[in-house]
This record gives C-alpha cells, structure tokens and sequence, in this order.
C-alpha cells in the first residue's frame, strides 16, 4: 500500500506540539489581558537557565459564572472556580500550589475587592507556558473563564527579605496572639514603585531607598507583634493584568488579624509611612488574606542568599 505523501505531510504537522510562546501570546481571555512582551520572556530561557517560577494570582470573581457556550448554570463565579482547580495537570508538571486562601481585607488598592490569591510554583518558565496548549488544561479552563471577573498572573522570583537580629517574642505571648476566633493572617502587598515620572534606574533606586527606610523602622514594630515573612517577590513580569507593572509581591504572616492591625494603627510606623513609604510607591495593594494552603516559606528556603 503506497502513503498519499501529502496526507502523511498534514499527520506529522498535526502531531507536532503547538509552539508554547505563540500558543499563550495568542490567548484571548475576558478576565484581563495578556502581555505578549511577558509570554516573550517567560519563553526566552534555554532549557539550561531555566528554572522556577512563582505565579501569584489575584482573583475576583463574577457573581454569577457566565459560560462562553452560553450553559444555563446556577453556579456563583467563586463555585466555577472551585472547579477549574487544575490540580492533575499541575501535578503531572511538577507544578504546586504553595499558598492559597481568601482575602477578608482589602486596605489599599483601587477597584472592587479582591476575594481570593494563589501562589503556584512551577518547575520552569517554560512550564507554564507549555501547560496553556495542552487539552486536559484547556478542559479545566472553562470553568476558569465563566467563574473569573479579573485576574492578576504576576510572575516572581523570591528575594533575600531583611534580617532581624533582635530576639523575637514567643507567639503565645505577643499582644495579639492566634485564637480560634482570630487565627493567622497573610497579608499581600502588592507593589508598584515610584519612578518619579521618569523610569530610570536612579529613580528606582531612589524609591527602593525611601522602601528601605520604611522597613527599617516598621520591622521594630512589627516584630513585637509576631511578624514573619512567608515570601517577598521580585515580578519579571506581570503575565495577565490591566496594563499596569508591578514591581513586588510580598506575603507577611501575623498571629492574628488583630495583630497586623496594631501595627497599621501605631503612631510612630503612620509617620514613618506618610515619610518614606507613601513616597516610594506610585500603586498598591494591601490585602488581608485567612490562608488554606500556606507552605511559601519552604517553596523558596535555600534559593536565596542572605
């Protein structure tokens, strides 16, 4: 039997994998909007320097999913999203979900709240970009789409956080310790610097300055409070957004919400605040946020110096 060549031709060119770049700069999702500079990015590392990355995801969700098939559904978009969970196919990836939980807060930030954030490690840049073409995501997908009013993918890299060489209290004896009406909070701040209206690297350094000042001094109260820090992220890229560039992504723990807010309402960090903080940053979120996954902390331990 003899092979019609032209339609082994179209066989093989079926079989070859969708190219991940052009595949996710291609996406066309009604939650926000995908930078193609960034899918640029995450797909420009050879497999050699290629390594890990932390997506944080901000999600608010529909009120009522809406389905791009048009299914009559009584499902709310928090439910939808309940069942996107794509967690076979990260598993399959070598992919995990390392902090996830619900905001109760949100102190700063502009538009309506925010209701829930996810951090998902990935084994490489490139991973996630090659899970976008495969057809078990894109099944899991839908319920995303239908349940999602906006999202935010900031793709991060962990950094060094500043040390405290002071002693830190016992938990149990900090003002505001865990209880089961109160128990641990993450609070997420997401970060825009201030470039001074001229994006130069003198002028971001210049807000990291003023950024530094602040942390210097809110760490000594803060930590009397039982502060920790779960994670603070670099963005290499905001991946689905509004537009915007954020710069970092931080996660700090405090044994309560009661606690955190002892140390928004200290007089001498609101001074400190309106002297260095307010100047280095042009955009922000606060976010309070009751953790159910929260294993950050280890995601990223011994990948930092410092």
């Amino acid at each position: 039997m003899t092979v019609d060549p032209t339609t082994e031709s179209n066989r093989a060119a079926s079989d070859t994998p969708p190219d991940p770049v052009a595949a996710t700069t291609g996406l066309t999702v009604r939650y926000g909007t995908v930078d193609p500079d960034a899918v640029e990015m995450l797909g420009s590392f050879p497999p050699e320097q290629d390594g890990p990355v932390w997506m944080v995801n901000l999600m608010r969700y529909r009120d009522r999913a809406d389905y791009a098939d048009g299914r009559d559904t009584e499902l709310t978009g928090r439910e939808a999203d309940d069942l996107y969970a794509p967690l076979d196919v990260l598993a399959d990836i070598g992919a995990q979900v390392v902090f996830f939980g619900d905001v109760t807060d949100q102190l700063l930030g502009d538009g309506p709240p925010w209701d829930r954030v996810a951090v998902v490690k990935y084994p490489t840049h490139r991973s996630f970009l090659e899970m976008q073409t495969r057809e078990d995501f894109s099944a899991h997908h839908v319920h995303k789409d239908a349940g999602m009013e906006a999202t935010f993918i900031i793709a991060g890299q962990p950094f060094a956080p500043p040390t405290w060489d002071g002693e830190r209290p016992d938990p149990d004896r900090v003002p505001h310790p865990s209880t089961d009406e109160d128990g641990p909070v993450v609070v997420v701040h997401v970060v825009a610097f201030d470039r001074d209206s001229a994006d130069t690297p003198e002028a971001l350094a210049t807000s990291i300055a003023h950024m530094d000042a602040y942390q210097a001094h809110a760490a000594t109260v803060a930590v009397p409070h039982g502060v920790s820090i779960d994670g603070w992220f670099r963005a290499e890229a905001t991946v689905v957004g509004d537009g915007r560039r954020w710069d970092q992504v931080r996660f700090n723990r405090f044994p309560s919400r009661a606690a955190f807010m002892a140390v928004v309402f200290d007089p001498s960090r609101l001074e400190v605040q309106h002297e260095h903080r307010e100047v280095a940053m042009s955009d922000t979120y606060t976010l309070i946020v009751r953790p159910q996954i929260d294993t950050l902390p280890a995601s990223w331990e011994g990948l930092v110096d410092g």
